[in-house]
C-alpha cells in the first residue's frame, strides 16, 4: 500500500491515512496483525517517523508525523493549546439542519473517567432516498463538517451518536440498518469520517501550513449517487 504524502519539510511529514489502517500497534488493537502506517512508511522511505496526534484506525485523512523524536512535544503542544485547526467531513444519518456545539463528556478507556469534550458540527448538504431503512420507508443523510476542540478517543463518533446522527459505516456507535443499506446499495463498508484539513503555524519555521486530504474512493461513489459536490 502506497501512502500519499501531503507535505514534507526537514521536520515533519504529513500524509493521507487510508481507512482501516492503524497508526501503530497498541494494546487496544492487539488482535490486529496487519502492517501499521509506521510500518508502511518505514518500508516506503527507510525512515522512522513519530506520530504527533491520533487518528482512529477506521478514520481516513490528514495525520502529522515528526521526523525526529525530540520534536514531537513541540508539535503536540500546538494540539494541546488548541492552536491547530482540524476539520473533518462526515456522512451521518438523518437531516441535520442547524450548526450545533456538542459538549457531552467522553469516557477515557483507561481510567473509565469521563472527560470534557467539545465538537462543533456544521451541516453542508442533505439527501433523501427512496430506499427503505427500518423502520422508515425512506432514508435521509447529511454531509457535515466536524471541528473538535478536544481530542478524546472516538470523540466525533460518540458525539454524533449522542445527538442521534451517527456516522455511516460506524459499526461500534452507529446504526446497523443504515450501515447495511450502504453496503447493499453502494458497496461501501468503510467509516464515512475523514480528517479533511489541517491548518497550523509551523513552530520551527513559523510558516503557515494548510493541508487538504483527498477523499477515499467510497466518498466519490456516494457523492455521485447523491449528486453532492463540495
Amino acid at each position: 500500500m502506497h501512502i500519499e504524502i501531503l507535505f514534507e519539510d526537514d521536520f515533519i511529514l504529513i500524509v493521507n491515512k487510508p481507512n482501516n489502517l492503524l497508526i501503530h500497534n497498541s494494546y487496544y488493537a492487539r488482535n490486529i496483525k496487519e502492517p501499521t502506517l509506521l510500518d508502511l512508511l518505514l518500508e516506503q522511505f527507510n525512515h522512522n517517523y513519530f506520530p504527533v496526534h491520533r487518528l482512529d484506525r477506521k478514520t481516513s485523512g490528514v495525520i502529522l508525523l515528526a521526523k525526529q523524536k525530540e520534536n514531537v512535544s513541540i508539535f503536540q503542544e500546538l494540539f494541546n493549546s488548541n492552536l491547530i485547526e482540524k476539520t473533518y467531513l462526515g456522512i451521518v444519518r438523518g437531516f441535520l439542519n442547524d450548526s450545533i456545539k456538542i459538549e457531552s463528556p467522553v469516557k477515557n478507556p483507561d481510567t473509565k473517567i469521563y472527560k470534557n469534550a467539545e465538537t462543533f458540527c456544521k451541516p453542508l448538504l442533505t439527501k433523501s432516498l427512496d430506499i427503505a431503512v427500518k423502520p422508515f420507508e425512506t432514508s435521509r443523510y447529511s454531509l457535515v463538517t466536524l471541528q473538535p476542540s478536544t481530542g478524546r478517543m472516538h470523540q466525533l463518533r460518540i458525539h454524533m451518536n449522542k445527538i442521534s446522527h451517527p456516522i455511516v459505516g460506524d459499526y461500534k456507535y452507529g446504526d446497523r440498518f443504515h450501515n447495511r443499506m450502504f453496503e447493499d446499495n453502494f458497496n461501501c463498508k468503510n467509516l464515512f469520517l475523514h480528517a479533511y484539513t489541517l491548518k497550523l503555524t509551523h513552530p520551527i519555521t513559523n510558516k503557515t501550513i494548510k493541508i487538504e486530504a483527498d477523499l477515499p474512493k467510497d466518498w466519490y461513489t456516494i457523492f455521485t449517487n447523491f449528486d453532492w459536490k463540495l
